[in-house]
């Protein structure tokens, strides 16, 4: 493109360069010739004056060789016989006899070509006795093109100049349109090679930045549907955990022999599995924020607390768990979709019954807080050493064997509303995660401006 460019713009400034070149050097030739004939028509003139007075031979001879062109034997006069009178001719002549006759005869002046000698004018005056003389001026061929070679090397040098410098503007500019598709291309190759935070820098002609933000909203897209698709498969994935607890617990009560070893076996295995997708989809995730759970759907938090803790009770029981459930006596509104709220509810129980010992006690409270519903989940185990790294996505969650997802479950959900996730010590002596979720959506305003400003400033770094 910029090479075709470059000669794009090569041929259109040599094109105009010779329609202007061309005809000026042949009209500074034409004047070159007009002056050189114009200079020997004033001296073909100063010697009128003379033949008006006298034809005598002497007189005549001595008033051409006192005028410039008679010095220089450049001039000649041809004076016809008359009655007594033979013909006068003074100095040589070059025209010839037919064209001084023909001239003679027709009355005004005439050019006559000399060959290499260049040309003659030759300029009919009258005499006082009303014959015709014929002054011949030569004129060198040397006057004729004096200063015509020093007109065409400047014109020939004014057009090299503008050709070069018509080439290296082009060139400039193909650069300047060339660049950004090239960088375009080049991100296009990177993204499609799996590069997933390449982007284009939004320079350039405006078609081009056009181009450069539609490619960055596409790469920006596609990221966060792999950042979707990839924490859908890990949240789908830690679902199976509840009924994996479930499959492990009544494992361990079928007591000894090969099937219950086989069982109990093939539930670790099935575990390891899932937690090794679990990890996998966390691993090759996409650097894009994640997306809340339904913030746009309602349920009631209460039924949906009663209706897991009916589930969970029953394998409470089998461990000896003792479990408390407090305000779910009422209708608690909450603008997150049941599946997710269950979702949540199960992640968080299950790291109860994984992460402590058979017959820990656990409770689980709702508060309504009126612009905001709290659902706290508490038991007496061991604790969690880091709740900051337990928050964070990715991390082992301060636990042994956590994948420390299942947090991040919580936390999605109630940040999809506003509200947020905090972990701290229990009145039980252990672990309490509060989840606060909030109904006015007030708070979720505010953190979604406080994120699009940050995507703003990863854009403005080029990230």
């Amino acid at each position: 493109m910029r090479w075709a460019l470059v000669k794009v713009c090569l041929a259109v400034t040599a094109m105009v360069v010779v329609a202007f070149a061309v005809p000026l050097g042949l009209v500074v030739q034409e004047m070159a010739s007009d002056r050189a004939f114009s200079n020997a028509e004033r001296q073909a003139a100063t010697i009128g004056p003379t033949l008006a007075i006298t034809t005598d031979p002497v007189q005549l001879r001595k008033a051409v060789e006192s005028t410039q062109m008679g010095a220089a034997r450049r001039m000649a006069v041809h004076i016809p016989a008359t009655g007594s009178s033979p013909r006068v001719d003074i100095g040589d002549g070059w025209a010839g006899e037919q064209a001084v006759t023909r001239t003679r005869e027709m009355g005004r002046a005439a050019t006559v070509s000399v060959g290499r000698a260049g040309s003659a004018l030759l300029q009919p005056i009258a005499l006082g006795t009303g014959d015709i003389a014929v002054v011949e001026i030569h004129v060198p061929e040397s006057e004729l093109s004096n200063g015509v070679a020093t007109a065409w090397v400047v014109l020939a040098g004014v057009g090299l100049a503008l050709i070069v410098g018509s080439v290296g503007v082009a060139d400039r500019l193909g650069a300047r349109l060339v660049r950004p598709a090239e960088r375009l291309a080049d991100a296009a190759h990177r993204l499609g090679e799996g590069r997933l935070g390449a982007r284009v820098p939004e320079e350039g002609p405006k078609e081009l930045r056009s181009a450069a933000v539609a490619f960055n909203s596409m790469a920006d897209q596609v990221m966060e549907l792999l950042a979707n698709e990839r924490e859908l498969a890990a949240d789908l994935s830690h679902r199976l955990r509840t009924p994996l607890t479930v499959l492990r617990l009544n494992a361990a009560s079928l007591g000894d022999g090969p099937a219950a070893e086989q069982t109990r076996a093939a539930v670790e295995q099935l575990e390891r599995e899932v937690d090794t997708i679990i990890r996998t989809a966390r691993e090759q995730r996409a650097p894009a924020s994640a997306t809340g759970g339904g913030a746009g759907a309602g349920c009631d938090a209460s039924e949906v607390i009663r209706d897991r803790m009916a589930f969970w009770s029953a394998l409470a029981e089998d461990e000896g768990r003792e479990v408390r459930l407090a305000g779910v006596d009422r209708t608690v509104r909450i603008p997150v979709a049941r599946p997710e709220l269950a979702a949540a509810l199960d992640a968080m129980l299950g790291n109860v019954f994984r992460h402590t010992p058979e017959g820990t006690p656990f409770a689980v409270d709702v508060h309504d807080a009126g612009d905001a519903v709290i659902v706290l989940v508490s038991d007496a185990g061991p604790g969690i050493s880091d709740p900051d790294a337990a928050l964070r996505r990715g991390n082992d969650g301060g636990r042994d064997g956590s994948t420390g997802l299942g947090l991040d479950i919580v936390r999605r959900v109630a940040e999809s509303t506003g509200g947020d996730v905090r972990l701290g010590r229990s009145v039980l002596g252990g672990t309490e995660v509060r989840v606060w979720i909030a109904l006015d959506g007030r708070a979720q305003g505010e953190r979604e401006a406080r994120g699009d400003g940050r995507r703003s400033r990863r854009k403005r770094r080029g990230d």
